[in-house]
């Protein structure tokens, strides 16, 4: 049962047994305590009447004031068996099927007893332990219900805390907790409050976690804009130089830095939020047909099903890029590109992605395990980024004949005329 398993029900239930047992253990206490001042009462009542009912019997006078008998066939055993010792006594029993109080002493060898009504006692007896269990569920009762709310108040500000803490995780860096702090309301703090403790510390780490990651956005997107001018006039330059090996390889490392300055770029803008995709109805297959034929890299495209999809076609023509260069680049051939409604798969046959990319996801500059030469830089962390802005379900695996596999799926949508 999920429900009772909450942390709710479990503080409210172990309050509740609690409780019981409390109520229990001084229902037991107060039960013993009144029984034996009031048995005690009818049992001195007894004693005394028996002792008058011994001196009358020794000095031969009759004692009518009480019921008395001689050797009376409804005494109890063990009080008979203790009279026959030449010892006097008392216990509860019954005669006609009536309870009372039995006392008897030795009388000439026999067992003088007199008995007196026990029904009132017994009975005054069971409405005390029916007040004690009534006072004891009472009790119970009340103490349920402020253990549930109780419980329910913690538990609801851990939910609160634990969604916000998930939104965080998932990327929303401006979800907050913002319970009062201490003071800050109009009650006065007079105890220390750990719930509130643990918001106010998620809401440090996430203040100073937003803060670091704008810091470094911030810092990425200032490099590759001022990047962006002298690399420029560098270009321009390197073309003025005489033809040769020289200026091939001044162009090529050049043009390699403008494109990761452009990367650099195209990240800031993704992380900032900004992005806002032209989303039209377009037919997946001939898209993906084309944006592949566009790259000219080497990768055969098999549509088993046509299917027309919401999507941006140029972020979509730069997913594709990427994820077939870097097919390419850390991958083996041959490159495969399948389309089956609004799914596209693109796989290689290399050594597959790394653990830590498939269960993490693309991080910025991170060149994967070494031993498998596969890395997963600033390209698929673009797609990524084109990805979410498109809503594109994204998916990295191992293909089980090996080479890496990435799946997008893609939101469905219609043409315009209706088609």
């Amino acid at each position: 049962m999920p429900a009772l398993s909450s942390l709710r029900w479990k503080i409210a239930l172990t309050t509740t047994m609690v409780c019981c047992l409390v109520a229990a253990v001084l229902g037991i206490l107060v039960h013993n305590v009144v029984a034996r001042q009031i048995v005690g009462e009818v049992r001195k009542e007894a004693d005394a009447e028996l002792d008058h009912a011994l001196g009358h019997y020794e000095y031969g006078t009759a004692h009518g004031d009480v019921d008395i008998a001689l050797d009376p066939p409804d005494l109890p055993g063990p009080l008979r068996a203790l009279v026959a010792r030449g010892q006097t006594g008392s216990m509860v029993g019954a005669r006609k099927d009536e309870p009372v109080m039995w006392a008897a002493g030795p009388a000439d060898g026999k067992a003088l007893a007199v008995w007196l009504p026990y029904r009132n006692t017994r009975d005054r007896l069971r409405d005390i332990d029916a007040a004690i269990l009534a006072s004891s569920a009472l009790a119970a009762g009340v103490v349920a219900l402020a253990g549930v709310f109780l419980a329910n108040r913690i538990s609801r500000r851990l939910v609160t805390t634990a969604d916000v803490a998930r939104r965080i995780s998932a990327g929303d860096l401006d979800a907050r907790v913002d319970f009062p702090a201490d003071g800050d309301d109009a009650r006065p703090a007079r105890s220390r409050d750990e719930v509130r403790d643990v918001a106010h510390a998620l809401d440090s780490m996430a203040r100073s976690l937003q803060a670091r990651l704008e810091a470094e956005k911030r810092f990425t997107a200032d490099v590759a804009h001022e990047l962006r001018t002298p690399l420029t006039g560098s270009l321009a330059a390197a073309a003025l130089l005489p033809e040769g090996r020289p200026k091939e390889m001044i162009n090529d490392r050049l043009k390699a830095l403008h494109l990761l300055t452009e990367d650099l770029l195209e990240i800031s803008r993704l992380e900032s939020g900004g992005e806002r995709a032209e989303l039209a109805p377009v037919e997946l297959g001939r898209a993906v047909d084309r944006a592949v034929a566009m790259t000219g890299l080497a990768a055969s495209v098999r549509v088993i099903r046509e299917a027309v999809v919401l999507t941006d076609r140029r972020r979509l023509d730069r997913i594709l890029a990427n994820l077939l260069a870097n097919a390419h680049q850390h991958g083996r051939p041959p490159v495969e590109v399948t389309v089956t409604g609004p799914v596209v798969v693109v796989r290689d046959h290399g050594p597959g992605y790394p653990a830590e990319l498939i269960e993490q996801g693309p991080q910025r500059f991170r060149t994967g395990d070494p031993g498998r030469g596969r890395g997963h830089g600033l390209g698929l962390t673009i797609v990524a980024g084109q990805a979410a802005v498109l809503e594109i379900e994204l998916r990295f695996a191992n293909a089980p004949d090996g080479g890496a596999s990435t799946t997008l799926t893609l939101p469905v949508g219609r043409l315009p005329d209706g088609k």
